[in-house]
């Protein structure tokens, strides 16, 4: 094997890849990148038997073949490479690879020991890429990480005709976005569960290319199974987790409300954040709602207190209620909008969370539902 390639292509397919490794594989070669080159083209690729990545970049071929290396020591050095072409060479046990008067000699390890990548399944439609990576990083968020609890780490997709649900909840929050999406088949019905890193890692990726991408889901994988997704050059399957017994968390959203607010969402985020400050770890910020706007406390001990006055436009009767500070702070972040609408029942039920766009009219298609902290003041 023998090629050039730009480096900076060179780098964010490795960097890429090489994100995807496990940090303690089970056998040396998972935490390898496999270069293969053929008909003028470079994939890079890794799997754990989990995740899978591959990513294809054109290249000056010299000869065709494979090498495997250490993926992260790989990123790492053609991160710091200088703007040159990078020749690539494979040479007995190592490979050589030059960057101007650069010169860096890896071992290699059996290409033979590397496992087979796994087929994408069959396409199941298209989403906008840029809408698609929106709509993960605002619901990917409430995903748990407690891997005890391996259902509460993955994002819910509920794929239906032409619309696609995307739920996740650590059952301390709940978050939800509704998209429009392209079906191969206009009357699918389908629910898969995906780990929330590795969707969200993709949709990081895929959505600044444009365009759109593929989502591969065979029918009725909602337990075992595997689920890919493909934008441009670039290509991810993941094993699915058991989602048979997902709770129907949808039925979390109260029907109703008795109170609602609307805070500017940039400005509550600064509050929360400063008074937050004093907060020990478990202590939640008091938002204490009137029709004279919003006061946000909190306080740690006797002696670290704080509190902050902001507009906001209340409706229904004075009301107070306890949350952590960063949940709070993550659902708002993730609105995309300039305000929030803050809804309630009381103080003791979970709050909802949705976008308003500047003229005040509540954005359809997203709700981060809250749980609160219940205080005795």
């Amino acid at each position: 094997m023998k090629f050039r390639v730009e480096r900076d292509a060179l780098a964010d397919a490795v960097a890429w890849t090489a994100k995807s490794l496990p940090s303690r594989p089970s056998v040396p070669v998972l935490a390898g990148v496999l270069l293969r080159v053929t008909d003028g083209r470079l994939q890079v690729s890794g799997f754990d038997y989990e995740v899978s990545s591959q990513v294809s970049v054109e290249v000056q071929a010299d000869a065709d073949g494979a090498a495997l290396v250490s993926g992260r020591l790989l990123a790492e050095i053609t991160k710091a490479l200088p703007g040159k072409p990078v020749d690539i060479a494979a040479v007995g046990a190592h490979l050589e690879l030059v960057c101007g008067s650069a010169r860096f000699t890896l071992p290699t390890m059996p290409v033979e020991d590397y496992p087979t990548l796994p087929e994408m399944p069959s396409s199941t439609g298209t989403v906008d890429a840029a809408t698609f990576a929106s709509a993960v990083a605002q619901v990917a968020i409430a995903a748990g990480r407690d891997e005890t609890l391996p259902m509460m780490t993955g994002v819910r997709i509920e794929l239906n005709g032409t619309s696609m649900a995307m739920l996740a909840t650590d059952r301390y929050r709940l978050a939800m976005r509704e998209i429009e999406w392209n079906p191969d088949d206009p009357e699918i019905s389908i629910n898969a569960l995906v780990p929330a890193k590795t969707l969200n890692d993709t949709a990081k990726t895929l959505g600044p290319l444009g365009g759109s991408v593929t989502l591969a889901l065979a029918q009725g994988s909602a337990g075992e199974g595997m689920i890919g997704f493909a934008g441009g050059t670039r290509r991810t399957t993941s094993r699915l987790l058991d989602g048979a017994n997902y709770p129907p968390v949808r039925s979390l959203f109260p029907a109703s409300h008795n109170a609602e607010a609307r805070v500017a969402v940039s400005a509550l985020v600064e509050v929360v954040r400063r008074v937050a400050l004093v907060a020990e770890r478990t202590t939640p910020v008091l938002l204490s709602f009137s029709e004279d706007g919003l006061v946000v406390e909190a306080g740690g001990t006797e002696e670290a207190r704080a509190s902050e006055a902001m507009e906001a436009t209340f409706t229904g009767e004075p009301l107070t209620i306890g949350f952590n500070p960063q949940y709070l702070i993550d659902g708002l972040q993730n609105l995309g909008a300039p305000t929030a609408v803050l809804s309630f029942v009381d103080a003791f039920k979970p709050a909802v969370i949705s976008p308003a766009a500047e003229s005040g009219e509540i954005i359809s298609g997203y709700r981060y539902l809250i749980m609160p902290i219940r205080v005795t003041r």
